[in-house]
């Protein structure tokens, strides 16, 4: 059975998806959820979910051995970021090589980059007038949204289309590939 560990920093909308697609899997389950938020609403969701999910600071992240610590002991098959807001440090991804992934709410590499996240970059797809945007599952590196990419689904921007349009249109791409990409990449 693999082993799956997700890093989320808001509401956990993804993270939930994941571990219901997983929950009657017998190729791999969600094993934790790991937050740099403390008040971050995915807890509220693996609490009701019975999935262990802790929260971390930078200190313990990024400037110890404390979450690399935690990874190793949890010996995850995939690291998944789903709407997780923070870098992910060199040290941690040498010792997950290929093995962490994220999925960006737009398409890459377009709208990528620090700071584009969420409604910052659903509110640049609608002031830019773009014609359609999407989501891109892609492998991360030390560079925000520039790992290589694994997939990417499109939807149409509409000239009457608002920021919160967009961005439910991408939450139902999200919903829709999210889980099955993940189960893919677990099977090879």
């Amino acid at each position: 059975m693999k082993r799956v560990v997700i890093f989320a920093s808001g509401s956990g909308s993804n993270a939930e998806n994941l571990i219901k697609f997983f929950y009657n899997s017998d190729i791999a389950s969600v094993i934790q959820v790991l937050t740099n938020n403390p008040h971050a609403k995915v807890l509220d969701r693996c609490k009701k979910l019975n999935v262990s999910a802790l929260s971390f600071n930078r200190t313990a992240f990024s400037k110890s051995d404390d979450v690399l610590n935690l990874l190793k002991a949890s010996q995850p098959d995939l690291i998944v970021l789903a709407g997780f807001l923070w870098k992910f440090p060199e040290f941690i991804l040498k010792e997950f090589e290929n093995k962490v992934i994220n999925i960006h709410p737009a398409l890459l590499p377009k709208y990528g980059g620090k700071g584009m996240y969420g409604m910052n970059v659903h509110q640049a797809v609608v002031e830019n007038n773009e014609t359609e945007t999407g989501i891109t599952i892609h492998y991360v590196n030390e560079n925000y949204d520039e790992g290589a990419i694994i997939f990417q689904a499109k939807c149409e921007v509409l000239a009457s289309d608002s920021a919160d349009d967009v961005a439910g249109k991408i939450h139902s791409l999200e919903m829709e590939h999210f889980p099955s990409v993940v189960n893919e990449l677990l099977l090879n």
